[in-house]
C-alpha cells in the first residue's frame, strides 16, 4: 500500500512539471509578441528620439541636435558643436537597439536594449529592456543627448 508522502511526492513532481510547461509555453509566447510587433516598438522609440531633438532645438532656438535616418534606417544624431555624433542601429534579426554614442568616455560601453515580449494582462505587447529591466525610454534619451552635448548624463543642481 502506498505511503502518504509517495502520493504528495508525485503531486508535487506533476505541479512542477506543469509550472515548468507553463513557463517555456510563456517565454515562446513572449518571443513571438516581441517578433511580431519588434517594428512597432522601433518606431515607437525612433519617433522618441525625433520628439526629443525636436523639443531640444525648440528650447535652445537653434539647430543644436540635428536628427536624420540613414538609408539603411540607422539614426543619426549630430551635435556640431562638439562635432560629434550618436547613431542608434536596430537589428531587426537579433531584436536589438544599439546606441552609439561619440560624447561618451572611451570606457563606457554602447547601450545595448532588447525587446521582449510580454503580457499586459490583457493582451501581448512588446517593449525595450536593458539588463532584464523595462526601460524609460524618455529618460535614457535625455541622458544620452545630454552626453552628446557634452553637459553630463545627469544635471547638477
Amino acid at each position: 500500500m502506498p505511503d502518504e508522502s509517495t502520493r504528495q511526492a508525485a503531486q508535487e513532481f506533476l505541479a512542477e512539471k506543469l509550472a515548468e510547461e507553463n513557463r517555456r509555453n510563456e517565454d515562446k509566447l513572449n518571443e513571438e509578441a516581441a517578433s511580431a510587433l519588434s517594428l512597432q516598438v522601433w518606431k515607437r522609440f525612433r519617433d522618441a528620439i525625433f520628439a526629443q531633438c525636436k523639443e531640444w532645438n525648440s528650447v535652445t532656438q537653434e539647430e543644436t541636435l540635428t536628427c536624420k535616418e540613414t538609408p539603411l534606417g540607422d539614426l543619426r544624431i549630430w551635435c556640431p558643436a562638439r562635432s560629434k555624433q550618436m547613431t542608434v542601429h536596430y537589428d531587426s534579426r537579433k531584436l536589438l537597439v544599439t546606441l552609439k554614442n561619440a560624447g561618451r568616455l572611451e570606457h563606457e560601453k554602447d547601450v545595448v536594449l532588447h525587446m521582449e515580449g510580454y503580457w499586459t494582462g490583457s493582451a501581448r505587447d512588446a517593449r525595450l529592456t536593458r539588463n532584464d529591466q523595462p526601460v524609460n525610454v524618455d529618460a535614457l534619451l535625455l541622458g544620452e543627448l545630454r552626453v552628446l552635448t557634452g553637459i553630463g548624463r545627469q544635471r547638477t543642481s
